[in-house]
């Protein structure tokens, strides 16, 4: 099955879909303490907001190769390399699920507008959708945080994954421009 699923991409795919998820994981550690000074006053935690930004990524890997699955391929080898290397986080092997469902919604998304990462309104819907499902998945694994903060955290999350999505678009428009170049 996996193998099934890997024949549909190119060499050329499955590197750019490695380079975002190592991305992915690279941007966390910049990203979240500089997102703590703003949402610890307001007890909103920290991966609410910086998610859109580190989540972006995974629409861009989406968005850049266009098939279905890549979201779901690039978050589960940030899913992996989070629970083998034990960086970056401190859920231990349920990173496998709390990585993995924001690719998953990545690539509803993209499968609802068949893939057309050239439309903004698209990768913005997908960068809400990752950041919400993350932020809803961790909130219930982990911080069970009462009904009108987890309402705040998901509106949070949900602006900035919509930003982070905006860029993706933005760099996704920008190599249609360039062209394939594989």
């Amino acid at each position: 099955m996996l193998r099934r699923l890997l024949s549909r991409f190119s060499t050329f795919d499955l590197i750019l879909l490695a380079l975002m998820a190592c991305l992915g994981i690279a941007t966390k550690p910049v990203i979240v303490p500089l997102t703590h000074i703003i949402t610890g006053p307001l007890f909103i935690p920290g991966g609410v907001i910086a998610g859109g930004f580190y989540m972006m990524w995974l629409v861009m890997g989406a968005g850049l190769v266009a098939k279905p699955g890549a979201g779901t391929l690039t978050a589960a080898v940030q899913a992996v390399m989070v629970t083998a290397l034990g960086i970056y986080g401190t859920h231990g092997i349920l990173s496998l699920a709390t990585y993995l469902l924001p690719g998953v919604a990545v690539d509803l998304v993209m499968l609802l507008w068949r893939y057309r990462s050239n439309s903004i309104t698209c990768c913005f819907a997908a960068g809400i959708a990752a950041n919400a499902s993350g932020t809803v998945l961790v909130n219930f694994v982990f911080f069970r945080l009462p009904w009108i903060p987890l309402i705040l955290s998901v509106a949070s999350a949900a602006l900035s994954g919509g930003l982070g999505g905006i860029i993706a678009y933005g760099v996704i428009r920008l190599r249609s421009r360039i062209g394939r170049g594989g």
